[in-house]
């Protein structure tokens, strides 16, 4: 008997996992796909190495859960913990993606709901994170959530380049 892709869902089972030093290779991965759906994989300088180090070092950076369909790592949701001044620590979500055959099919609401309950887990204050202002399909997931998509902030960075070739103001 044939099944469709829609019917085949209802038998899908989602493994959602705390990430593992091992699953980095596909972490990078899927963080080049953000990063090309995003029209910005140039901007991907990040190595395995420099991964393993920040995530799996002596003071990790970084967290990561994943998503696994028949042992498939299909999504993850990356985080780590912001500061604010006013309010105190917040669980920044830096990257959340689902592998493009796999969205619309409840992978990202596991994962992202995952991620909510890390946060509770954590007693952190509340839940960041960016999308791109063109990014309609992320922008009404999260609208889902009832999240507050803030239109007042712009963001702000120096990039490596620009600290290593930073010129003090010797005035000072």
């Amino acid at each position: 008997m044939f099944h469709s892709e829609k019917n085949y869902l209802c038998f899908m089972t989602v493994n959602i996992r705390k990430g593992a030093q091992v699953d980095l290779p596909v972490i990078l991965d899927l963080i080049k796909e953000l990063a090309e759906y995003e029209k910005a994989i140039n901007e991907v300088t990040i190595t395995l190495k420099e991964l393993e180090e920040d995530g799996f070092g002596e003071h990790p950076c970084y967290w990561f859960i994943v998503a696994e369909v028949d042992g498939e790592i299909v999504g993850m949701s990356f985080y780590f913990i912001r500061y604010s001044t006013w309010k105190g620590r917040f669980l920044f979500l830096e990257d959340f993606i689902v592998k493009e055959s796999y969205r619309g099919k409840g992978v990202g609401s596991q994962l992202f709901e995952e991620t909510v309950r890390i946060a509770q887990q954590m007693d952190v204050n509340g839940m960041i994170w960016q999308v791109l202002d063109w990014n309609l399909p992320a922008i009404n997931f999260y609208k889902k959530y009832e999240a507050h998509l803030d239109d007042q902030w712009l963001n702000g960075k120096l990039v490596k380049k620009q600290i290593t070739n930073f010129r003090f103001n010797e005035s000072l």
